[in-house]
């Protein structure tokens, strides 16, 4: 994979530009066969640098009309919730929102699939994550056989159209999916079932879904070439290491949400000065001073989302 250089150790050392990730024309799953691993040391401190980015851009979405939508597809056990999770580490959550995507209650079969999504949109200023999406359509919905093949062959083309709607309207959108290998899957099954902590996660679907696998391969391979556009393209990351699979993400969104996005911090008004005077009991200059060593630090640390991290 570009971008990716290795140690003597065989981890990692990360270094890509998100696009090396952007699917086009139709991938093969069982080519992707190079996983990186990062050091556990590097992963920590490239998580700590890119989710201080997120925090910044989420700053800048505040009182703006900026809004994002993350999409989160990929196996059973891919990591998805790993991402979600650091994501709530980091971010708000006064404007940022997570929704996990199970399948429609009877009133929604009675609706057009993607009606559901549409009152969960990213309002003005929010960062909205679907773990797992309206792709449910051309995924499991096709596989088990809930859609007719009429049905989530149309599906292709109503799930570009609506995407597009979303971003004519102004919504940021950033797609990924998560590859892991069968053996990958089959280890963290395991990992699943012996672990009482992590047991709750397994169910007797995961292992029906498994049986399938070559099904549900077509089907990955179809979405993503059919629903990878220029406007909205797929980003395929190879996430058996889950900490490159995580990093890869966290870069790939500080640099899709955070384009032509100004992190410059917001300037004091003179009345908060004046409120602050009054409270505080600081002078204007004491205040001005404390923020310009701030926004130095900010500073700092901004060029990052420019830099290879």
């Amino acid at each position: 994979m570009k971008g990716v250089r290795r140690h003597k150790s065989g981890a990692a050392s990360f270094d890509p530009n998100p696009d090396d990730f952007v699917v086009t024309g139709r991938p093969r799953l069982a080519d992707l066969t190079d996983h990186p691993e990062l050091e556990f040391a590097d992963y920590e401190r490239r998580l700590v640098s890119l989710q201080g980015i997120l925090q910044l851009i989420q700053q800048a979405y505040l009182g703006s009309s900026e809004r994002a939508l993350i999409v989160l597809e990929g196996w059973d056990t891919a990591g998805k919730g790993g991402i979600v999770r650091r994501l709530g580490w980091a971010l708000d959550p006064r404007s940022f929102k997570v929704h996990p995507i199970a399948a429609p209650d009877e009133h929604e079969r009675a609706e057009h699939y993607l009606q559901r999504f549409w009152r969960h949109l990213p309002e003005k200023g929010q960062i909205v994550v679907f773990d797992r999406s309206w792709y449910g359509r051309v995924l499991v919905e096709r596989v088990e056989g809930f859609a007719t093949k009429a049905e989530w062959q149309r599906a292709y083309r109503e799930i570009n159209e609506f995407e597009r709607v979303l971003i004519d309207s102004g919504v940021r959108l950033v797609k990924l999916f998560l590859h892991i290998t069968s053996d990958e899957q089959a280890r963290r099954f395991r990992d699943r079932l012996i672990n009482p902590v992590k047991r709750w996660k397994l169910s007797y679907e995961d292992f029906r879904n498994r049986a399938r696998r070559p099904d549900y391969i077509a089907a990955i391979e179809d979405m993503l070439e059919e629903t990878t556009t220029k406007l909205a393209p797929w980003h395929l990351i190879p996430a058996n290491d889950k900490p490159f699979g995580r990093i890869a993400a966290f870069r790939i969104f500080a640099d899709r949400l955070g384009k032509g996005v100004s992190l410059e911090p917001q300037e004091i008004s003179r009345e908060l000065f004046k409120e602050a005077k009054r409270i505080l009991g600081l002078s204007a200059s004491d205040i001005r001073r404390a923020a310009k060593a701030a926004d130095r630090r900010i500073r700092k640390r901004g060029p990052d989302i420019e830099q290879p991290v």
